[in-house]
């Protein structure tokens, strides 16, 4: 005979009633389940299993409890503790979620793979083609990369790699996606970018690389990098001469003397 939204203060009074009062009515069953609402009762979790959850995860069933002359004034709420189960498939989740990361994941640079990489240029090339926004790719490499290697050594060169990849990514805006496209070079998707706006961000980048002193074993290397640009166009056969044509844009660079960037407009 006590009221049960005095008891527990935190139960969502508007809520229950409307559905106690849909079983009274229909004199049928409700169900509620975790993934609806994680619990009706804010019950401490103190199962040492799956001690990982705060609060008990609940499923929840509301059955009328008919009288004798057939009407519905009282209701029944079974609670049943499925904690395990919900920690079960939230370990699994997050576990999928790392082998999804580790699968797209570049592991020297910690940038994309080529692979996903590409994956993200053809939906973003289906996305422009569909809305005609501006997008630019932009590939890059280091300069000389060879001679780094040649001279200081191969990890010496991942150090490099390394510098680079931090470096774009300190440049790169949220909706940017940036990956390691093979060895020493980068592509770079830059969403709702002209290709004056790509050569700010790749001036930017240049001179940030410019400046940078890698120390490895105690020696001090320099380098620099070169960048391509491609601004997508109605012109475009597919994704590939998209990517294509920003390439050609950084062989121009090399070309024209390294350390610097080019638009494939103006090769």
């Amino acid at each position: 005979n006590k009221n049960l939204f005095e008891e527990f203060k935190d139960l969502p009074e508007d809520w229950l009633r409307q559905k106690v009062n849909t079983v009274f009515a229909l004199k049928n069953r409700s169900f509620m389940t975790w993934e609806q609402r994680p619990y009706l009762f804010q019950f401490p979790n103190y199962r040492p299993i799956t001690g990982t959850e705060k609060f008990m995860y609940q499923n929840i069933t509301i059955s009328p409890l008919v009288s004798l002359d057939g009407s519905v004034n009282q209701a029944v709420i079974i609670i049943y503790d499925v904690t395990d189960i919900v920690a079960n498939r939230k370990a699994l989740e997050k576990a999928n979620d790392e082998l999804q990361m580790l699968s797209r994941t570049d592991r020297l640079t910690e940038l994309y793979n080529r692979g996903y990489w590409e994956e993200c240029l053809v939906r973003e090339y289906a996305r422009y083609t569909r809305y005609k926004t501006e997008c630019s790719v932009v590939m890059l490499d280091i300069d000389h990369f060879k001679k780094v290697n040649d001279t200081y050594g191969h990890q010496a060169g991942d150090a490099v790699i390394r510098k680079v990849s931090s470096l774009v990514r300190d440049n790169l805006r949220k909706t940017d996606i940036a990956g390691r496209y093979g060895g020493e070079e980068f592509g770079v998707i830059l969403q709702n970018t002209d290709s004056d706006s790509a050569v700010y961000f790749c001036e930017r980048l240049r001179k940030s690389a410019e400046k940078c002193v890698v120390t490895h074993d105690g020696q001090e290397i320099k380098f620099t990098i070169s960048l391509g640009i491609s601004q997508a166009d109605p012109n475009l056969m597919d994704y590939k001469a998209w990517l294509e044509q920003a390439d050609h844009a950084l062989y121009a660079s090399k070309e024209g003397g390294r350390n610097q960037t080019w638009v494939y407009s103006k090769v």
